[in-house]
């Protein structure tokens, strides 16, 4: 019987054939393991890299009223791959115990023993060491809250096993690029700076509770937690709550701000596209769900669109 409590990995045996440095790794198995450290990062399941490149991307415009400086642009986007990526390893590598077990994530390379527990966390420091490379660039704030990022970044896959509130956890950590990217551009951050970081929080929460419920009868029954088995049979109007605030905090940025109608309008279309959501997910099948949180890409970019273009047309 496989023992699957926290900690515990049933597939341990199955590393010593991937060591580097063993005689099988020809040149046709190292790129076979640089596609499994690939799949490790989910280059390609881009996302959630697009899901925290927009708020990052909002918060860069507004910072600079306007196109931030192009060094400041790419420290940010790629930092922002980065992250993501080293997020994604340590997630995978703190539910190695969970993801076998999972009929959406039992193909994961740590879930088949394809990489080494090792392996994934030597991948997740070379990842963060880059990232703050790049970020030590920028002005003593922005290294300092960098710190900050590390540690929500690092720490949010383990709360899924003692609370029911992840997902609230990876809004905080997906969204400190926010007040990240108002202290590198103004060397502070701005009440409008908390607000956005705040409505990221809650938009965060909202679609990654979609892909919770993708995976709700499964967490169940591992001991798992998430948002969705929180709201249980409440979650569809839990969802309408989130999705509510989150534009109450987006419409309190723009009258801050003083953005004009073509922020506004970008708001109505993201609105438009949340109710879309609501429309697809409303029997709460997986793949409807898994649909509905694919569909936030297009909330995200509605929203830097009426950014940007409102600031472009300031400007003309």
């Amino acid at each position: 019987m496989v023992d699957i409590r926290p900690g515990c990995y049933p597939f341990a045996m199955s590393y010593e054939r991937f060591e580097p440095g063993h005689p099988a790794l020809t040149p046709s198995r190292w790129r076979e393991r640089l596609g499994q450290y690939w799949k490790l990062v989910r280059g390609d399941r881009p996302i959630g890299t697009l899901l925290l490149l927009w708020p990052t991307w909002w918060a860069l415009w507004l910072a600079a009223d306007g196109v931030p400086s192009w060094w400041v642009l790419f420290v940010f986007t790629a930092g922002v791959w980065l992250t993501r990526s080293a997020g994604c390893v340590i997630n995978d590598y703190a539910d190695r115990w969970l993801d076998p077990h999972v009929e959406r994530t039992r193909q994961r390379p740590l879930a088949t023993g394809a990489v080494s527990g090792r392996e994934a966390l030597m991948v997740f420091a070379i990842l963060m060491l880059v990232a703050f490379a790049l970020v030590l660039t920028l002005n003593a704030l922005t290294i300092g809250l960098s710190v900050i990022g590390l540690f929500l970044a690092a720490s949010y896959p383990y709360l899924k096993r003692y609370t029911h509130l992840p997902q609230v956890y990876l809004g905080m950590a997906f969204g400190w690029g926010i007040p990240m990217a108002f202290a590198a551009v103004q060397g502070d951050v701005p009440a409008v700076g908390w607000i956005l970081y705040l409505a990221n929080i809650l938009w965060s929460t909202a679609y990654d509770t979609w892909y919770a419920m993708v995976d709700r009868e499964d967490d169940i029954k591992m001991g798992s937690h998430s948002t969705a088995i929180l709201f249980g049979d409440m979650d569809l109007i839990a969802q309408g709550v989130l999705y509510a605030l989150t534009f109450a905090a987006l419409a309190l940025v723009g009258t801050r701000a003083h953005l004009g109608q073509l922020y506004w309008l970008g708001l109505a279309v993201a609105v438009g596209l949340v109710v879309y959501e609501f429309l697809i997910a409303r029997q709460r099948e997986r793949g409807a769900c898994f649909r509905a949180f694919l569909h936030n890409n297009w909330v995200g970019l509605a929203v830097f669109a009426g950014i940007a273009g409102d600031l472009a047309l300031r400007h003309a």
